[in-house]
């Protein structure tokens, strides 16, 4: 769907122009009787209206500006009413003045004026479409499930045979052009498959081989210096699928993958500029336990550093703040120490509770959120107290504790401990806006997850205890205990 340009989240930066300072592509369609049309790009993964054009008076649409160029990628051209489009490159044509035609009816079909980069454009999407017809009656073949393995042999070599002369085709244009626009999309989008490793006889070692040779070698044929391909429908699934589909989604691992990818951008680029926004974003709204992590890597290391030196300061000022107050709560981080009362009055101190996990669970009466979870927790610490587990609870309406006991009461949960701090030092230590919040502790207090629901702790207790498990038969068989 064409969407109308949207302002990028803390993305306060004009495009790069490149040298050029205007721009005319005409535009000439036969059959099209709409009276505008439209041009967009892509950008990440969204899709933006960059210009609209009128019909003039000799019947073509133009889209000009004498004051600026359009960055360099790969656009639409969208017709009205149904968005039917076609696509054409701004590259490296020494000027941005060029004219296209093409028929309603089939707007692939494109003659080009004043443009070597579309030339070369139009002429390779127009033998892969001749190659797709080509091949089209011996892959229809290959889906009737009767055939037997020999008649499918003829099948797939002919199939193979118009792979090799297509990959041939490639080659000759990437030699050949080198420098234009056709040979980095060609480039970016060939296969990058690992070797075999047949020498490795073990098959999951094989698997973790391949495995750490496509982590190295996946931008092997995608030149992240090349901004032109920031505006293409093509990058943004390459690179984020290596940062969520190669890498266990841990906040470290992500972390150095999402290093690894803006280290092979200039820091001055816009590539640069958009990555660095979007992996910001990602984490900041993301609902994956622990991706705040991120956040606070992307902060300390692109932010506050001065690398993301396009940001609005009082904007960055609010960002460094919030990583601030998250990177004492990461995982693995020691939890905060809680010094507060019993409902007896009786000091209690965090770290003083023996437990193999505590359950810090922050809370009010009045929350609805909180209300349905109460039978959560109810039944979670049922199973689990006798395994060692302990929920350390805190009425956030300190001010108002006679209903929180009330609630307690009424409730049947008094055999948590619960904690009271007439300053609510715990909103600040531990971060807390809003009710219900919950962090899992391990016995050396160290945040092992946070911020999830009640109904989710007893799988994540249950997923706990086995990896605890794990750890402990493999230090038992290497010795180490």
């Amino acid at each position: 769907m064409i969407r109308q340009l949207l302002l990028l989240f803390c993305l306060f930066f004009a495009a790069f122009a490149g040298a050029q300072e205007s721009h005319e592509i005409t535009i000439e369609i036969e059959g099209y009787d709409q009276d505008v049309l439209s041009l967009a790009n892509n950008v990440l993964d969204k899709q933006y209206i960059v210009d609209t054009a009128r019909r003039n008076e000799q019947g073509n649409f133009v889209f000009r500006s004498d004051t600026s160029a359009l960055p360099k990628g790969i656009y639409l051209v969208v017709l009205a009413p149904n968005n039917d489009y076609f696509q054409m490159v701004i590259g490296n044509d020494p000027d941005q003045k060029f004219k296209l035609e093409t028929r309603k009816e089939k707007l692939s079909d494109v003659e080009v004026t004043d443009s070597r980069e579309n030339e070369l454009f139009y002429n390779y999407l127009g033998y892969l479409d001749q190659q797709q017809d080509v091949s089209a009656p011996a892959r229809s073949a290959l889906q009737d499930t009767t055939l037997t393995e020999e008649s499918k042999a003829p099948l797939i070599a002919q199939l193979d045979e118009i792979n090799a002369q297509v990959m041939a085709f490639q080659e000759t244009q990437v030699k050949e052009h080198p420098q234009s626009f056709v040979a980095a999309i060609i480039n970016a989008n060939k296969p990058n498959n690992p070797p075999s490793f047949d020498e490795i006889a073990d098959e999951d070692d094989r698997r973790e081989a391949q495995l750490n040779w496509l982590r190295e070698h996946y931008f092997d044929h995608i030149n992240l210096q090349d901004d032109r391909l920031l505006r293409t429908p093509f990058l943004f699934s390459r690179v984020n699928y290596y940062v969520d589909r190669l890498f266990i989604q841990h906040p470290d691992t992500i972390s150095k993958a999402i290093d690894f990818v803006l280290g092979k951008m200039d820091p001055k680029s816009e590539l640069f500029k958009y990555y660095v926004v979007h992996f910001t974003n990602k984490a900041a709204k993301s609902d994956i336990v622990g991706m705040d992590g991120v956040y606070v890597h992307m902060i300390d290391n692109y932010y506050r550093n001065g690398l993301a030196y396009w940001s609005d300061p009082e904007q960055m000022a609010t960002m460094i703040e919030n990583a601030d107050k998250n990177r004492p709560l990461l995982i693995g981080k020691p939890a905060p120490n809680l010094q507060m009362n019993r409902r007896d009055g009786s000091p209690v101190n965090l770290y003083d509770l023996d437990a193999r996990y505590t359950v810090l669970y922050f809370w009010q009466f009045a929350c609805p959120s909180c209300k349905k979870s109460t039978p959560y927790m109810k039944e979670f610490y049922a199973k689990w107290k006798s395994k060692g587990v302990e929920v350390f609870a805190v009425c956030t309406k300190q001010r108002e504790l006679p209903k929180c006991w009330e609630y307690i009461d009424d409730n049947e949960i008094g055999e948590w401990l619960h904690a009271t701090d007439k300053y609510q030092r715990f909103a600040r230590d531990y971060n807390v806006i809003s009710t219900p919040t919950i962090f899992v502790l391990d016995e050396n207090k160290v945040i092992v997850s946070k911020r999830i629901g009640a109904q989710q702790l007893d799988e994540l207790l249950t997923n706990l205890e086995l990896q605890r498990e794990l750890r402990e038969t493999e230090e038992k068989s290497t010795g180490k205990r």
